[in-house]
């Protein structure tokens, strides 16, 4: 059975106790995962450890784990290791990087020099290897391909990492990094990161230049927690850190929708993700609506087929703007929509049948919200399940604020430790 929230809040507290007092390695994973991006480059900067064993203990964490889950394509472990020199030496002369020695992944699609890789460069992190995706004609666009075979999800080999940025979510979830880039055109961030237990965030539409000649393609991160994409974001968008948002309690209103009403949702899903969501209400005393009789969107399937393949006609047009108008609308009376990241599993090589499991995430590309999946649970027979915190345009700082709260009150990112 999925464990309850009095069960995670149980395991949260045992835990908490059990490693107090005890050193942490700068990659083990045995640690407090939502510390670790911030961790390792604390310890760097301030010369606790250097940037090359922090790479050092990637690639051996690489070498160690990906032959089993073929998350990697290459890994760059000469460049790396040359790199974090760099790093060290600057530390040396007084260089202050906010993400000092951090080891990240790079997405397999993605350039070495895109816009998020440089500034993550830029910023002290270290990019390591390049991570899978599907290969030309892989059904679903959901296994991530590498040489070696096809990478599997950590938590169950038997079912997809999703995609695809299959191997973005692999890879940070088997703990070989702890950050990893993506991208998301219309749920390859979002997916992946739910089917895997991590989190995966699609910025506000313009904040970064679009990956696709559609706009709709939005480059992201994937990391173990809120506060490792938090930092991608004051490093990556140039945002300040939080400091006036505040959630919890009364201050917050969430609209909760299971469906978005053209959604089948699976009845494992919605029970997982439903119950993560009235945990965290009832721990905060957030203000909770159920929207699914009362918010009547438009399924977006043609709009954004019609959108990729530059052949948006009257219709899909009118679609968006409905759909536009009605979570405008919704906006103007609830700071935050919250649905489940996927309306299905994750799905084994036979496919996910009749589900779209874009059914979710897609419209919000359309739309260009900022959205966000957090680790919910799991279903019965131990696969995550993911929900997604949907904020109004350019509220980037409310979304991520409001995903550490619920993180905070419902603490299953401990049972990936």
């Amino acid at each position: 059975m999925s464990p309850s929230p009095e069960r995670l809040g149980a395991v949260y507290a045992q835990r908490d106790g059990e490693n107090a007092g005890k050193p942490r390695d700068v990659m083990s994973g045995n640690g407090y995962p939502e510390r670790h991006i911030r961790e390792i480059s604390d310890r760097v900067s301030e010369a606790q450890v250097t940037a090359v064993e922090a790479a050092e203990e990637a690639l051996e964490a690489i070498r160690r784990i990906d032959p089993e889950i073929r998350a990697f394509r290459s890994v760059w472990a000469e460049e790396a290791l040359q790199r974090a020199s760099r790093v060290d030496e600057a530390v040396g002369r007084g260089g202050r990087l906010p993400m000092a020695g951090v080891p990240f992944a790079v997405k397999g699609t993605e350039r070495i020099d895109s816009v998020q890789v440089r500034r993550l460069v830029a910023a002290g992190a270290v990019p390591v290897g390049a991570t899978s995706v599907p290969g030309p004609g892989t059904e679903w666009k959901t296994w991530g391909m590498t040489d070696r075979g096809r990478t599997v999800n950590p938590w169950r080999r038997d079912v997809t990492p999703g995609g695809s940025s299959a191997g973005a979510a692999a890879a940070v979830a088997a703990g070989m990094v702890p950050l990893a880039t993506a991208s998301d055109g219309a749920g390859s961030t979002r997916i992946p990161a739910a089917w895997c237990g991590v989190v995966g965030y699609k910025p506000t539409t313009g904040l970064l230049a679009s990956r696709d000649r559609s706009g709709l393609a939005i480059s992201g991160p994937i990391a173990r927690s809120v506060a490792g994409i938090e930092l991608y974001r004051q490093v990556v968008l140039g945002a300040q850190p939080q400091s006036a948002v505040t959630v919890g309690g009364a201050q917050l209103r969430v609209a909760w929708s299971a469906t978005l009403e053209f959604n089948q949702v699976d009845p494992e899903v919605a029970r997982v993700a439903g119950q993560a969501v009235r945990a965290w209400s009832s721990r905060t005393g957030l203000s909770l609506e159920d929207l699914d009789t009362a918010l009547v969107l438009t399924d977006p399937a043609a709009s954004w087929f019609a959108k990729r393949g530059g052949q948006e006609g009257d219709t899909t047009r009118e679609d968006d703007a409905r759909n536009r108008t009605l979570l405008n609308e919704l906006f103007d009376s609830v700071d935050l929509l919250i649905t489940p990241t996927t309306p299905n599993l994750a799905h084994g090589p036979d496919g996910p049948g009749k589900a779209m499991s874009v059914g979710v995430t897609w419209l919000f590309n359309l739309t260009g919200h900022p959205a966000l999946s957090l680790p919910a649970g799991f279903s019965d027979d131990g696969r995550p399940v993911g929900v997604q915190l949907v904020a109004p345009h350019r509220h980037d700082d409310l979304l991520l604020a409001a995903a550490a709260d619920f993180e905070n009150f419902v603490p299953w990112m401990y049972l990936t430790l």
